[in-house]
């Protein structure tokens, strides 16, 4: 299985738990492969991948698609684990809000993110999780 693709399905699956025109908060939590080998000469570690080639051109194609409003509200380094889960190992987590999971959508389903991010993304990535988040309401 290939854990950094995204596929149509899962997203259809998720947009039908998630309302319509709703701000979503994306939790990434990432993996980094140790190298990225562009060519014989070109190469770099996943996260210099990640940040430096794939964000910009995820940017771009958020641009071309005339989406907005598109804010990374947290990027941090996994530094200790209190409560270990499973053996999977996190290098860092990324917190990115989006004005709505249609605005996600029509980014990642765009022709420009699939030719210019989606190769950067899965070159840089090791493991992923991807997880849509919506505002707690706080209540007795």
């Amino acid at each position: 299985m290939d854990v950094v693709e995204i596929k149509s399905d899962d997203l259809l699956s998720a947009e039908k738990q998630i309302p319509v025109d709703t701000p979503i908060v994306m939790l990434n939590l990432v993996t980094y492969h140790d190298s990225v080998r562009y060519s014989d000469t070109e190469h770099c570690t996943g996260r210099e991948a990640y940040l430096t080639r794939y964000a910009p051109a995820f940017n771009r194609a958020a641009a071309a698609a005339g989406v907005t409003g598109i804010e990374v509200v947290y990027l941090g380094r996994i530094a200790a684990s209190i409560v270990p889960g499973p053996a999977r190992h996190w290098d860092e987590i990324v917190l990115v809000r989006y004005p709505n999971f249609a605005a996600l959508r029509k980014v990642i389903e765009s022709p420009l993110y699939k030719s210019d991010a989606e190769p950067h993304r899965k070159a840089a990535l090791k493991d992923w999780q991807f997880l849509a988040t919506l505002p707690s309401t706080r209540s007795g």
